[in-house]
């Protein structure tokens, strides 16, 4: 539908001549399994006898009224968008239509619970999917009140924004004879359409509460499914949540904004979570049935804390339009950063941040669709895809520069004087910087060109020289940019001596300085003795690549685990894999520094990352002829390690599940079969639900399993995250009828839900299945146009990226995606964007077989 797609100057002019009031919105959801009635009036002021539209996607509109006159539905909607011509100063709008649920999660997502057949809903808004569920002006700076009624089973629970009401049970009943009931909501404060919610079902809850800064008492809620209720560890997540209010209230000056605080775990969610106002919704990943791993319990804090800091920094004031959609996401991921590691247990949240969210920045920042911070946004496709690492991470990774820079007392500061003075308003970029300009008497002009307007990262490297007696007689910082993004950036950086003493690199030295130009001169480290290892921003406070002089590289190579600091490894695990992905340095030495070091490393988002970069090593980067001899080592070498790790340790849980991705040869099946079986033991691991699914996946992987076993796990399991595994699991059985099967389940129907979609795809192209994922790739080329032309966003992408046979990474491949690129130069921007990464991921692949292929 060509009018799905609003343009920035169609906003603008949208924006020109209407100012938005309130919304009253009636929903039925008693209508059955496909539609919901929705009934909406809209309260708007007008340029007098100016034209506008407003945006409904609708099964079918049966009322259209203005000012009382009544509209023929067929003539006024169309494509996504109700005309509305000669408007008045005041008008009010009546839309009365009935929507269709979804199962893409977008807009509302309908769920049924396999385990007991419960219905579940749930609203994901973001960017442009409240028009889904009922008649709104869907741009972010035209906010308004919103009052919801909602008609429902009597028997479900019922949020929203405002607080939860008392229903009114109705003496009638549904279409499906049960008894119903209505929820008449407060309206909100002024807000924008996207982080309204409506979260409905039968739902277990629990309560709690907190005094703000304010002194207001603000009710406090967790909600999940009745089947995964046992294992929702409420409290946890209500005492994080406390240190958030506490920590954000403390250090923005200003107290929470909104009634109250429902946190809402839903089934099938596209995204970690969603910062609807006051009912934020998360995905169920974080909701532990099975053991997981110190990562993701760490991750869940960290979101948890991100979805509050929206609170502030996107809901209460909200960016004028997606350009700025970092101002919400780089704030938002810095400032759980910091409050993940000053109010919580997770003290080391930044070696984390470093781990996960910085390698994805230094990915996206190299791949041919990297754009600058504030990003150039035309249209609603253009912010669909820029929910990206440069948006979130690149962002965050900027605003702790900044804040280094500033001070970080002058930082939130500032801050605070952003909310004071935008309070339920709609901001820009300058907004901000004037404000952090006030409080720390820099210009921040020049600063916002260099890190927010242009693209691309820097590399910074050590140029050391040294007299005969080993004292440094020069030391200076080179900083290098890449041809087609040459900005040469200040940067405010550590740089960390450290020195092998018993058995351990510790830092002996450090000095802070501020790096400009192509080259930096640091005479305060001349005369100093040369240590074994110089570490380059080191704390982490600038976002560049950096690289080690010889000396420092061989200490690493030989000592990495021997760096007492976490925060140190990482950088140094990070500078290791930037090398390798930027074919300096061959993906065969990679892997062994990788599995001569990963058994001591402490930090489990370290090893989470560096395990997923090892396997892009040993599956895309070596030599092709070598492959098969580094996939068998990686098997190998992780099983080794598994039996070494202490008993019941988070290392061991990892090693394992990533043995279990890893498998190539008959042996290392057998190994896995045995454990599944409880045929074979290691002491402290439990085989429970989830990995013993993991285990299965990894048998499909190299056809140690069949459909019937996968099918028995299921019935063993019949749940949403056992259907998951099972998708999963059939896709990435490693025969050509098991990829047809699968290729026809996702393409040529489109009844699958968002995360069987998901799950599918991820086991489809497992690179154990390389060999029968050739005869797929014209196939591919084929279904890109009438995939994105017929699905939604959410679920195209999952398809244009998920069933892109990297694994394949050859000439042929890179040579037909960039023939698919050359002739379809018309299509859609995002969609050759997705393709033209897809692209550079097989290119830098080839690049690196061929460095892997010299040693």
């Amino acid at each position: 539908m060509p009018g799905e797609n609003l343009t920035r100057s169609e906003a603008q002019e949208r924006r020109a001549v209407i100012d938005t009031q309130s919304y009253e919105v009636a929903l039925d959801l008693t209508k059955g399994p496909e539609v919901f009635g929705s009934r909406s009036v809209v309260r708007f002021t007008a340029t007098p006898g100016s034209f506008t539209f407003i945006d409904l996607i609708a099964r079918d509109v049966r009322e259209i009224s203005l000012n009382g006159e009544q509209l023929d539905p067929s003539e006024v909607f169309a494509d996504s968008r109700i005309a509305l011509s000669d408007l008045q100063t005041e008008n009010v709008l009546v839309v009365d239509a009935d929507c269709e649920y979804t199962n893409t999660g977008e807009g509302l997502h309908r769920f049924v619970d396999p385990v007991d057949g419960e219905v579940y809903l749930y609203s994901q808004f973001e960017v442009p999917d409240s028009r889904r569920v009922f008649a709104v002006f869907e741009q972010p700076d035209l906010k308004a009140t919103f009052q919801f009624t909602v008609t429902a089973p009597a028997a479900w629970k019922v949020v929203s924004n405002s607080p939860t009401p008392e229903p009114i049970v109705h003496d009638a009943t549904g279409n499906d004879g049960e008894q119903v009931a209505t929820w008449g909501f407060e309206p909100t404060p002024r807000i924008s359409s996207y982080i309204t919610a409506l979260v409905a079902g039968p739902y277990e809850s629990v309560f709690s509460e907190l005094t703000s800064a304010s002194g207001r008492v603000i009710p406090l809620g967790v909600y999940g499914r009745k089947s995964l209720w046992q294992h929702l560890d409420a409290d946890y997540i209500f005492d994080k949540t406390r240190e958030g209010f506490a920590y954000f209230e403390s250090k923005f000056g200003v107290p929470y904004p909104f009634a109250k605080y429902d946190q809402l775990f839903v089934p099938e969610f596209n995204a970690g979570a969603m910062e609807n106002a006051g009912a934020v919704t998360f995905t169920e990943t974080y909701v532990f049935r099975s053991k997981v791993t110190d990562a993701v319990k760490e991750r869940r804090v960290v979101t948890i804390l991100h979805e509050l800091a929206h609170m502030w920094f996107g809901d209460l004031v909200t960016m004028k339009w997606w350009n700025d959609l970092w101002l919400n996401e780089s704030f938002a991921e810095w400032a759980s950063t910091i409050a993940t590691a000053e109010a919580t247990e997770w003290t080391e949240a930044w070696t984390t941040f470093n781990a996960m969210e910085k390698t994805w920045a230094y990915r996206q920042d190299q791949l041919p669709s990297t754009h600058p911070i504030v990003a150039e946004i035309n249209d609603l496709e253009d912010v669909q895809v820029n929910f990206d690492g440069i948006t979130y991470a690149k962002g965050g990774s900027v605003l702790k520069q900044l804040a280094a820079w500033v001070g970080i007392e002058a930082f939130f500061a500032g801050v605070s004087q952003y909310f004071h003075k935008h309070s339920w308003g709609n901001t820009e970029l300058s907004d901000l910087l004037s404000e952090l300009e006030a409080t720390s008497g820099r210009d921040l002009g020049t600063w916002s060109k260099k890190w927010l307007e242009t693209a691309g990262v820097n590399t910074l490297a050590p140029v050391i020289t040294e007299d005969s007696d080993g004292t440094i007689s020069r030391f200076a910082v080179t900083q290098t940019a890449p041809a087609d993004y040459p900005t040469i950036r200040p940067h405010r950086l550590g740089i960390g001596f450290y020195d092998l003493t018993d058995g351990a690199l510790v830092r002996s030295h450090y000095l802070e300085v501020d790096v400009d130009g192509d080259r930096t001169e640091v005479p305060e480290l001349k005369g100093m003795r040369r240590p074994d290892l110089v570490l380059l921003n080191d704390d982490d406070l600038a976002y560049a690549k950096i690289r080690l002089d010889e000396k420092s590289l061989e200490t690493a190579i030989a000592h990495l685990s021997d760096i007492s600091d976490p925060l140190a490894r990482s950088l140094v695990w990070g500078a290791a894999w930037d090398q390798t992905r930027d074919a300096e340095t061959s993906a065969t030495e990679y892997i062994d520094l990788v599995l001569g070091n990963i058994g001591r490393e402490t930090e489990s988002t370290t090893v989470r990352t560096t395990l997923a970069q090892l396997r892009t090593a040993a599956s895309l980067y070596v030599d092709p002829a070598a492959r098969q001899a580094a996939r068998e080592k990686v098997a190998d070498g992780l099983w080794t390690l598994a039996q070494d790790a202490e008993a019941g340790s988070d290392n061991q849980l990892q090693f394992v599940t990533a043995f279990a991705n890893s498998l190539v040869t008959p042996d290392h099946a057998g190994i896995v079969g045995r454990l599944r079986a409880g045929e074979e033991t290691l002491p402290g691991l439990e085989i429970d639900a989830d990995l013993s699914w993991q285990l299965l996946v990894g048998l499909a992987t190299v056809g140690a399993t069949d459909a019937a076993a996968i099918d028995a796990a299921l019935a063993a399991d019949n749940t949403s995250k056992g259907a998951e595994f099972a998708a999963q699991a059939r896709a990435a059985l490693p025969t050509a009828e098991a990829k047809r099967e699968a290729w026809t389940q996702l393409v040529e129907n489109d009844e699958l839900p968002n995360t069987i979609v998901r799950s599918a795809a991820l086991g489809f192209v497992h690179p154990a299945g390389r060999e029968v994922l050739g005869e797929f790739v014209p196939a591919y080329f084929d279904m890109l146009l009438p995939i994105w032309e017929s699905r939604t966003y959410q679920i195209a992408q999952y398809l244009i990226v998920g069933l892109y046979p990297t694994a394949l990474a050859d000439v042929a491949l890179r040579d037909a995606t960039r023939a698919w690129l050359s002739s379809n130069q018309q299509a859609a921007p995002a969609l050759r964007r997705l393709v033209a990464e897809n692209l550079a991921d097989v290119e830098r692949a080839l690049a690196a077989q061929s460095v892997d292929g010299d040693v």
